[in-house]
Order: structure tokens, then C-alpha cells, then sequence
């Protein structure tokens, strides 16, 4: 199973919001596998990462997966040395064909394709979460939406 995760880089985390995030993994994980695909950008990722990591700690068989958007020497050497220490694997989607410029874009849609689940936090819609989300919901992947609770 892959779950991914996306929301608004503004988002503001709640215990409330927590609460529901770590639910909905012990619903749909319980103590199977899954890798659990994530960002690594803005607000509601570092929620997302902060929930999965609470949710490893008491089901080991979750992978966190840090879905790459870029390859280049560079991010490597500015952002993706950090990511190793953070994340169990580090995914780079095939995606070196497209513009970098629109690389957070098609490692969204990536990610969206992929999932088995999708949570989010999505209330507008405009935005690269938007996006992800309607590209998800136009796939028929099932989707959580925390803003709508």
C-alpha cells in the first residue's frame, strides 16, 4: 500500500488534526506494511512527516518515502544529504524529462497517481495541494480530507 500526502504550505497543525491523521493510518495500515510517500515542503508536509514518524514508532513495517522533485548535484549535496537521515528511502519519480521549473508539479502528479490513499488538507481551491487533489479525485483514488471534518 502507498499512502501520500499533500496540503497548503499555510496550513496550522491541531492536535485535533493529529488525532484524525494517525487514525486514519490504524484504520487503513493497522499492523500491515505501507510506504508512505512525502514532500518535504511547507507546512502541512512537515505535519504529515511529524504524524508518520509518531505512527512508525509503533508500527515499524511503514516506510517514509521523501519523493524527490529534483536530482541535480546540487540539491543533492544542499537538501537530500539531510533527507537520508530523515526518510528510510529517497525516490526520485521519472520525471527528468520534463522542465525543472515545473518539477513540483509532476512529482505531484506522480505521487497522486501512485497512491492507494491520499491524505490531505485541502480548502481552496487554487494551489499546488489543490492540484494534487483534483488530479487524485480524478483518478478515483480515495481521498481524507482533514478540511473536511
Amino acid at each position: 500500500m502507498i499512502i501520500t500526502f499533500c496540503g497548503h504550505a499555510d496550513f496550522v497543525s491541531t492536535k485535533e488534526y493529529e488525532r484524525r491523521f494517525l487514525v486514519v493510518l490504524e484504520d487503513k495500515i493497522g499492523d500491515g506494511s505501507a510506504d508512505l510517500y512525502l514532500g518535504g515542503y511547507g507546512a502541512f508536509d512537515r505535519f504529515a512527516y511529524t504524524c508518520c514518524k509518531k505512527y512508525q514508532k509503533v508500527n515499524p513495517k511503514v516506510s517514509l518515502v521523501f519523493v524527490t522533485p529534483y536530482i541535480t548535484a546540487a540539491y543533492q549535496k544542499k537538501c537530500l544529504e539531510e533527507q537520508k537521515n530523515q526518510y528510510d528511502a529517497i525516490l526520485y519519480p521519472p520525471i527528468e524529462d520534463k522542465p525543472p521549473k515545473y518539477a513540483l508539479v509532476y512529482r505531484n502528479r506522480y505521487m497522486a497517481e501512485k497512491a492507494d490513499l491520499m491524505i490531505v488538507y485541502v480548502n481552496r481551491t487554487w494551489g499546488g495541494a489543490y492540484q494534487m487533489y483534483k488530479c487524485a479525485k480524478q483518478k478515483g483514488k480515495p481521498i481524507f480530507n482533514l478540511a473536511d471534518l
